[in-house]
């Protein structure tokens, strides 16, 4: 079985911080490019931020770069996305995903995984 468990998510004021996990179990993590979406209300699913297998390589949203930040720890299974300077737009459900080989593959970066999603809300 594998999986994708995500953490992290809650209610911050405007100007604040999160950092957002997501653990995979079931896996060989390392051989996979990771990613982070995100989904506002009344709005579709949107990429936020992707990450190479070894965390050489990665590209953002044009709406989150400067702010936001993936990383990843192939030992412990874990990619993470920092969020800073967070502002009510950025209010939505955050969910991590598994890209189908090493690197991601624009437009939709190949993910074939998806976590459970985890709430973030930002309050002005």
């Amino acid at each position: 079985q594998v999986q994708l468990v995500q953490s992290g998510g809650g209610l911050v004021q405007a100007g604040g911080s999160l950092r957002l996990s997501c653990v995979a179990s079931g896996l060989k993590f390392k051989d996979y490019a990771m990613g982070w979406f995100r989904q506002a209300p009344g709005k579709e699913r949107e990429f936020v931020a992707a990450i190479s297998w070894s965390g050489g390589s990665t590209e953002y949203a044009d709406s989150v770069k400067g702010r936001f930040s993936i990383s990843r720890d192939n030992a412990e299974s874990t990619v993470y996305l920092q969020t800073n300077s967070l502002k009510a737009e950025d209010t939505a459900v955050y969910y991590c995903a598994k890209g189908g080989g090493a690197y991601y593959s624009p437009p939709y970066y190949g993910m074939d995984l998806w976590g459970e999603g985890t709430l973030v809300t930002v309050s002005s």
